[in-house]
């Protein structure tokens, strides 16, 4: 190895020490917890190794909606809110009058609490004894009948969830898709223009091939974020997830290890393995796809 490997090497010393000491241990930890048959937190004693853990939690039924749930939101909300988010940028980059005001305007919600966020929608949405909420008022005045969308049918507040969800991811993929597609060579425009291209074949053979790759990591972040979602959930329903019928995966962790049923750290690891290969899995996927349609 000559000085330059070994100076190279002495570089990404800290950032690899990092990376073992927070993401590679603890992730062999977890797996090693996840193969602990009825282990004790209080003792730090178990009496056996082996697949048991992840048998329970594949067959738990609250485990089970939470995956439900998750993937539910996944699909509807990554595709849904980069589709959004590309059409409110196309529109932010071809209009130049107060074209800050409005980015300013999309971003505020990327910056605000998602908690507090999470409180409004409630109230917005929830129907109580005193008020049906504004939703319900709206619908009642355009002749629909009012739903409870927090405490009443599944449909209702998957509803409110996934649209929670799009309006709080929104500002984060309009901001890198503005800034994408103010980086494209307007030589390539010119160009299509002395053609006679149409808009919709200048954005399809242009515009989109140009941003992909921004396209493509706005859907990895997104499926990878949706599969943590957690806190949103937690604004809207409470903290008894299990009980609304709206709990994650992530929320099922969390139940196993803190919540009513914890105390049960290998089968909260085991449900962590899982999730973990679901998101690698659907990665791998994407990267796999990314190499016919992103171009860089």
């Amino acid at each position: 190895m000559n000085d330059q490997n070994k100076k190279a090497w002495l570089y990404l010393l800290p950032a690899l020490v990092f990376l073992i000491l927070f993401m590679v241990y603890p992730l062999i930890d977890v797996f090693i917890y996840s193969l602990e048959e009825g282990y004790n937190f209080a003792s730090q004693t178990y009496y056996g190794v082996g697949p048991y853990n992840y048998s329970y939690v594949l067959h738990d039924p609250y485990f089970l909606q939470a995956v439900k749930n998750t993937f539910l939101l996944v699909i509807i909300t990554v595709p849904v809110s980069t589709g959004l988010a590309l059409l409110i940028s196309v529109g932010l980059s071809s209009i130049r009058p107060l074209r800050e005001l409005y980015q300013t305007i999309y971003f505020l919600p990327y910056v605000t609490n998602t908690l507090a966020v999470g409180l409004v929608f409630m109230v917005l949405f929830q129907k109580t004894e005193y008020t049906d909420g504004l939703v319900n008022l709206l619908i009642e005045a355009l002749g629909g009948s009012p739903a409870d969308f927090i405490d009443g049918p599944y449909w209702a507040k998957m509803f409110v969830l996934c649209f929670y969800t799009v309006w709080v991811v929104l500002p984060f993929k309009i901001l890198v898709l503005t800034s994408a597609l103010a980086s494209v060579n307007q030589d390539y425009y010119k160009a299509a223009r002395v053609d006679g291209t149409s808009k919709l074949r200048t954005f399809t053979r242009i515009t989109l091939p140009m941003i992909s790759p921004m396209i493509f990591y706005l859907v990895i972040t997104g499926f990878i974020g949706a599969f943590k979602a957690y806190s949103d959930v937690v604004a809207l329903f409470g903290t008894d997830l299990n009980a609304a019928g709206m709990n994650t995966i992530v929320g099922y962790v969390y139940d196993m290890l803190y919540g009513a049923s914890g105390g049960y750290p290998s089968y909260a690891s085991a449900a962590a393995i899982i999730l973990f290969a679901i998101v690698l899995t659907i990665t791998c996927i994407n990267l796999l796809v990314s190499r016919k349609h992103v171009q860089y």
